[in-house]
């Protein structure tokens, strides 16, 4: 996997462009592998908003690399350029290990080079890739999918650990961890572990369901059982969860525990309550139950969430004189 091929148009986002870069680009100075023969395959000067990029190939270059990377596309309501999407099912046909960066799944999946397998995107355009594409096998609760020769990342800073996962395929974890010290950031996050974000509440103004949605987020602190839920709904047990299963895509029991799960990273970022008074909130009971859940579902225990998210006061600095 020696050359490295970043896809570069106009309507690709800069920062996935750069991080792809920042990895590829150059070796620590720890490093004594062979590194990467990186080029920027584009067509003419390729704009970034404020940025300007010579391309030191054109884009039918991308079939002769070894790992093709497309950075994230700024406009997923716009379609990608047709030359663009040949290039890179070329590449692909060609034997090339195909990466996108955040939304650059789109170019990937109009390729057809997604078709039939699982992949991931930035959480806020999931819904839209799946929408789209329906053969594509889209996860929302991810970082990063390895499909063996495709792979896609969710956004930003996930963009950087399926780099690094990339790098740790090509020259070990000991390569891989000096170049993540080198950026500053951890050097391994499993591409299993979740995005950081809350599932959002399904909402459809005229399912059977829609009022059951906010009664059940009042009663979180409580012991709620499928039965509770269909009890309230007014339908059999058995309704209930081909109804939830039409409208979330999962079980009662499933979205429950996501929305439970949702307000413990809520309590955890804007309160100090400890995680016994979380877990009891939440209708965990314990704050074992907690510590389970919460780290099966998002990768990371709530004392490390808070550590990572909750955006702390900090005193003012004095004022010099």
């Amino acid at each position: 996997m020696g050359s490295v091929a970043l896809a570069a148009t106009d309507g690709m986002l800069h920062f996935e462009l750069s991080v792809a870069m920042e990895v590829f680009g150059s070796a620590p100075a720890a490093v004594t592998v062979p590194w990467y023969d990186l080029t920027v395959c584009g067509t003419d000067t390729v704009r970034f908003g404020r940025f300007r990029l010579e391309p030191d190939h054109g884009l039918d270059r991308l079939r002769d690399a070894d790992t093709v990377i497309v950075a994230g596309w700024a406009d997923v309501d716009v379609d990608p350029p047709a030359e663009l999407v040949e290039a890179v099912r070329a590449a692909h046909d060609a034997g090339a290990r195909v990466a996108s960066l955040c939304t650059g799944a789109f170019v990937l999946a109009a390729a057809g080079v997604l078709d039939g397998r699982r992949a991931t995107t930035h959480w806020a355009h999931t819904d839209a890739l799946a929408a789209r594409y329906p053969a594509v096998e889209v996860d929302p609760d991810v970082l990063y999918v390895d499909n063996g020769s495709v792979f896609t990342s969710a956004g930003k800073a996930a963009a950087l650990d399926l780099c690094l996962h990339l790098v740790r395929l090509d020259h070990g974890s000991s390569v891989a961890n000096t170049v993540a010290r080198r950026l500053v950031v951890p050097p391994h996050r499993s591409g299993g572990q979740a995005q950081f974000v809350s599932a959002p509440v399904p909402a459809q103004d005229d399912h059977p369901l829609t009022a059951l949605f906010p009664w059940v987020i009042e009663r979180l602190d409580q012991p709620l059982t499928v039965e509770d839920l269909a009890r309230q709904a007014g339908m059999s047990s058995r309704h209930l969860s081909r109804h939830f299963r039409a409208a979330t895509g999962t079980t009662p029991l499933q979205w429950l525990l996501a929305q439970r799960i949702r307000h413990a990273q809520h309590l955890l970022e804007q309160t100090d309550e400890s995680i016994d008074a979380i877990a009891d909130s939440t209708g965990m009971g314990t704050a074992t139950t907690l510590r389970r859940h919460f780290n099966r579902t998002l990768g990371v225990p709530p004392d490390t969430y808070r550590r990572t998210f909750r955006a702390k006061a900090r005193p003012p600095v004095p004022a010099v004189v």
